[in-house]
């Protein structure tokens, strides 16, 4: 059975950090881009980053462009999501998601983890 299990989450103040990460099991995703969305209550799900297999091409939504910072290592079979200088409007379930099929289109999620930014 393959599982994308998120950690990381919590509540952080405004400016603060937090680092996801992504487990995966069941399968390697080694050779196929990761990557990790967000929903806002009320909200659509929303792209944030991804990272190809090789960790060589890598796109980020405008809203979080020199913020947050996506990574893996193939080797534990984990992406990274670090977030700087969270601000409110970053509050959101975040879901880490394998295997592109499509755009913004993948076969595997997360049950996703929630970050909250408040003072």
């Amino acid at each position: 059975q393959v599982q994308l299990v998120e950690s990381g989450g919590g509540l952080v103040q405004p400016g603060g950090s937090l680092r996801l990460s992504c487990a995966a099991s069941g399968r390697t995703f080694s050779e196929d881009t990761m990557a990790w969305f967000r929903q806002a209550p009320g909200k659509e799900r929303e792209f944030v980053a991804l990272i190809i297999w090789t960790g060589g091409v890598i796109s980020y939504a405008d809203s979080v462009k020199g913020r947050f910072t996506i990574s893996r290592d193939n080797a534990k079979n984990t992406v990274y999501l670090q977030m700087n200088s969270l601000k409110p409007e970053d509050t959101a379930v975040y879901y880490c998601a394998g295997r592109q099929v499509g755009v913004n289109k993948y076969a595997y999620w997360g049950q996703g983890t929630q970050v909250t930014v408040s003072s």
